[in-house]
């Protein structure tokens, strides 16, 4: 092996614990079969930032002792609202005394709120407080993330909101991906339908300019009808964009057959599904993204994700990172909240932030699980993977490899790194 190559090898050695699929080469794993997840000892090499096996290499440039921890794949938040501006924290003392998120809304707090916010805010300052959070995301063991847009409120505004989603993926370590969350709330001016027509009239733009990958709709009382997403599949459809789609999260308002019939990449929230919903969306080749972090602080119900699991849904898991509703950034507390509230095993919670996140951001061809010729985006804990939700609140993240590369070491960690 020749020296430059030498210096582009990794080994990660003795793990008590790999996290591996029952079988390479899935596109995703329904939550009926987490439990045929492993989580064996073993090692992990990597050469050029691809994983090439699974026996320790003595001549690798990098060595990661393992000893007494788990391996995971890199964790794939695939539903947040960076880049935002500011915060929202006088909302939540408003709705732990009890005033609603649509109340909030009706005075002119909420989307809108971050909307003047991010108004107000130069691409400078917006871009630092991104990258400050991906930074603590990467922390926590995030190796890829969406963005979205949706505090734009205006079509220029949601323009830039995407170009600066841009930018933040070309400023930070992780993997990127852009959503045009281009029908979030209805702007002052518009009706729901004047502002589809303006949604419509900018997606030339959208596609030309932008590396937007999907469209995103949020039905509720207080945004969009099921009628506007059905025509945001359709506009989605036409230009070769995935659907994402806010739905049930306060109201159930029988959304999931519509984003099923229009095709939906995934449908976000559910934690107002009902119960004859749940076996259609598990049968589907359409993930359910659920968010806990938003039900728990934003005392939401409780999503039916031990029904959706058991059913066979692609079950995800993600942050939901914003500003009003779910100001959090951790995955593994994500983790630790759904274990707890949806009665989920350590594998399925596992399952839903590493490959069946990545299966939605279209990632899970290079990422998402430990195989020969993925990339090497790989977390180390601490100690073993059913800690993670055990030690509620504690990060277990000890290293971190993003693409073959050490990116992250917990200070009290750094005597397991050598090279």
């Amino acid at each position: 092996m020749s020296a430059a190559a030498a210096a582009a090898t990794a080994s990660v050695n003795r793990a008590a614990e790999v996290l591996r699929l029952p079988e390479d080469a899935l596109p995703f794993l329904r939550h009926d079969r987490a439990e045929e997840l492993t989580l064996e000892p073993g090692s992990l090499t990597c050469e050029a930032g691809v994983i090439t096996g699974f026996d320790p290499d003595p001549a690798a440039a990098l060595q990661i002792d393992a000893s007494g921890c788990a391996l995971l794949p890199g964790l794939v938040d695939c539903h947040t609202h960076l880049p935002f501006a500011g915060w929202r924290a006088g909302e939540y003392e408003m709705k732990v005394r009890g005033v609603s998120y649509e109340e909030i809304a009706r005075q002119g707090g909420g989307i809108r709120a971050s909307g003047r916010a991010l108004a107000e805010s130069s691409d400078a300052d917006v871009l630092d407080q991104a990258a400050a959070l991906a930074d603590e995301m990467l922390q926590h063991g995030t190796t890829a993330f969406e963005c979205k847009s949706g505090y734009g409120l205006s079509r220029q505004a949601e323009l830039r909101a995407l170009r600066l989603a841009e930018s933040l993926g070309e400023r930070v370590v992780q993997r990127t991906v852009s959503t045009g969350l281009l029908a979030h709330a209805v702007p002052d001016g518009f009706t729901a339908d004047a502002w589809m027509d303006e949604v419509e009239a900018m997606l030339p733009e959208v596609v030309a300019g932008t590396g937007a990958q999907a469209l995103d709709v949020y039905v509720e009382s207080v945004a969009f009808s099921n009628e506007h997403l059905e025509r945001m599949g359709r506009l989605a459809a036409a230009n070769g964009l995935d659907l994402r789609a806010h739905v049930e999260q306060f109201n159930a308002n029988r959304s999931v057959p519509v984003a099923l019939e229009a095709g939906a990449r995934s449908v976000d929230h559910l934690a107002r599904l009902v119960t004859e919903d749940v076996v259609p969306l598990a049968r589907a080749e359409c993930a359910a993204v659920l968010l806990p972090g938003a039900e728990f602080l934003g005392d939401e119900a409780l999503a039916p994700a031990r029904a959706l699991a058991d059913a066979g849904a692609i079950c995800v898991l993600a942050t939901d990172a914003n500003p009003g509703t779910s100001p959090v950034v951790s995955l593994p507390l994500v983790i630790g909240v759904a274990a707890r509230r949806y009665g989920w095993s350590v594998r399925e919670a596992l399952l839903a932030v590493t490959l069946n996140a990545a299966w939605v951001l279209r990632m899970s061809d290079e990422r998402g699980s430990l195989e020969p010729g993925k990339r090497a985006d790989l977390v180390l804990l601490d100690g073993p993977a059913d800690h993670v939700p055990y030690r509620f609140g504690h990060n277990p993240v000890a290293c971190v490899v993003v693409g073959g590369e050490l990116a992250y070491v917990r200070p009290d960690s750094a005597w397991r790194v050598r090279g």
